[in-house]
């Protein structure tokens, strides 16, 4: 099992939920957040260049099972991407996910997910 976190541009993830469900992936978590990574996205405030600290993003959190990553991660990546790629895309990270319970009825696992 393996948990997939995602960080991506806002205005993708219609695309990126659409790209999942596509490929029979249901489950996931979607959290508004804000970061900053390699972007270099100027401002004009009151006549003066401000570079913002911290910019709205997206968190997906999509727990698989492990045939599962390959084809999430290659969603996410497909509907994510502006174009050819930029600066600001995003992150997939993929961890390991030592259990998961299913708090209604108690399973474990694979099957929890």
């Amino acid at each position: 099992m393996k948990m997939i976190v995602a960080i991506i541009q806002p205005d993708k993830v219609d695309q990126v939920h659409q790209a999942l469900i596509d490929h029979e992936i249901f489950r996931v978590t979607i959290s508004r957040v804000t970061g900053h990574g390699q972007q270099e996205d100027v401002d004009l405030y009151r006549g003066q260049e401000v570079t913002p600290s911290l910019l709205p993003k997206v968190r997906l959190e999509i727990a698989v099972n492990d045939n599962f990553v390959k084809t999430a991660v290659d969603a996410i990546i497909n509907a994510a991407k502006h174009g050819d790629g930029k600066i600001g895309d995003g992150k997939i990270f993929v961890m390991p996910m030592d259990q998961c319970i299913r708090i209604r009825t108690g399973e474990e696992g694979g099957t929890a997910i």
